[in-house]
């Protein structure tokens, strides 16, 4: 499912223009960014949850060069967590 689809299945389950359903989905993501970006988490009950998670510097392997190794440094990485309810649905 891309994200037109998505609008366009919000559009006709809310009975709303695909616009409106456009800005409303644009407005999630923004909300959602923001908010990690700030280090803090969402929580949807019954979807999930979204949190930064840390991933600590370590060393790796240069892939066209195997013998060489490559520093690579840490970093905050988006992840996402099915609550119940989302798990209980896809099973």
């Amino acid at each position: 499912m891309t994200k037109g689809d998505l609008i366009n299945a919000i559009a006709a389950g809310a009975g709303i223009t695909k616009k409106a359903a456009g800005d409303a989905l644009q407005a999630l993501i923004d909300a959602v960014t923001a908010e990690l970006k700030k280090g803090g988490t969402v929580t949807v009950t019954g979807f999930g949850t979204f949190r930064v998670s840390k991933r600590a510097a370590r060393t790796g392997v240069n892939p066209r060069n195997p013998n060489e190794k490559i520093k690579i440094p840490a970093m905050n990485l988006p992840t996402f967590k099915a609550g119940k309810a989302l798990k209980n649905a896809v099973r």
